[in-house]
């Protein structure tokens, strides 16, 4: 094989299952002009023998390192990659065919140096997971943070599904944080080195994320965290709406002292909160045309609202003291 266009990144820990999967729709895209790269980062459960499985089938290559995080894990992989771009995905997601060839025709288009796409709940996941899918993605919940077309402010690719050009690695030296919010704060480097970065919208994944909803709180947790991580070192780029998780959270643990305080502020708090419930489950509805999974997307919303918000609100604190 000549030199690549793309060079697909997997950084992967411990889900050697996930990694056939992705590497099965790798197998199976449309165009082939790429190479894969998959990072071990310290797993207890080694991916290797399944990316053996694929070696007649890809242009792969394994490697291990000592565990440190999905960002240096990116960078293990970009400092070994040969292609003109760096693709990478999380293992926990399936491409469908036309991957690459949604972002060949927007690259032919548009002059973008990096780009990210969309995810979604593919109908062999879990009712839970396809909820968990809807609400990241949903402009009602965290999923307008992202940016893009009908979204708040410029887009910022998230690492689930990102690509970038060689030059951006070259001149931004990849991920800086090792966890929470690494891919925010490259991509905000990217801005400021005068990138330009857009919104893919047909260069979509299928993105499982977590299988049940504790895992799925502990996720956000971690994302409200590196959101005020980011909010440090980078603090114009954190918006009133970045707040928004936070305040819901307040208003939330503000309904029962209403209740007790009497008066219409309880009736108005509980109808917005009621109303705001309704339009996620109608919404996820539409989206889905799958009434479990639209029940399943309100106990979704809330928990990714509130893990969010707590954990913006303990980072906020640990940094105001110093603990």
């Amino acid at each position: 094989m000549s030199v690549p266009k793309y060079s697909v990144i997997i950084p992967v820990y411990n889900r050697p299952d996930e990694v056939r999967e992705l590497l099965e729709s790798l197998a199976n895209q449309s165009r082939q002009d790429f190479e894969v790269i998959i990072v071990e980062d310290g797993s207890e459960i080694s991916s290797e023998a399944v990316a053996d499985e694929f070696s007649k089938r890809l242009a792969i290559r394994y490697y291990s390192k000592a565990n440190g995080g999905p960002g240096p894990a990116r960078n293990f992989g970009f400092a070994h990659a040969k292609g003109q771009y760096f693709v990478i995905f999380d293992s926990d997601c399936i491409l469908p065919p036309g991957y690459f060839e949604a972002v060949d025709q927007t690259l032919v288009t548009e002059q973008l140096d990096a780009w990210g796409g969309p995810d979604r709940g593919h109908e062999k996941f879990t009712i839970v997971q396809r909820a968990m899918a809807y609400t990241m993605s949903s402009v009602l919940t965290t999923g307008g943070i992202r940016g893009g077309k009908r979204r708040i402010g410029w887009f910022q690719p998230r690492s689930f599904n990102m690509g970038i050009s060689r030059e951006v690695y070259e001149k931004t030296g990849g991920f800086n944080f090792d966890r929470f919010a690494e891919d925010i704060e490259f991509s905000i480097r990217m801005k400021k080195a005068g990138f330009r970065t857009g919104l893919i919208v047909d260069a979509f994944v299928f993105h499982k994320r977590r299988a049940t909803f504790g895992q799925f709180f502990k996720q956000v947790f971690n994302f409200g965290k590196g959101r005020a991580m980011i909010a440090r070192v980078h603090p114009e780029e954190v918006k009133l709406a970045h707040y928004f998780p936070a305040l819901f959270l307040i208003g939330t643990l503000a309904l029962p002292i209403l209740y007790f305080a009497g008066g219409m502020l309880f009736q108005v708090g509980v109808g917005l909160f009621s109303l705001y419930l309704f339009l996620i489950f109608v919404d996820s509805l539409r989206v889905n045309r799958h009434l479990g999974v639209a029940i399943l997307s309100i106990p979704s919303a809330l928990l990714q609202l509130w893990g969010y918000g707590i954990g913006f609100l303990v980072e906020k604190f640990r940094q105001k003291t110093g603990k």
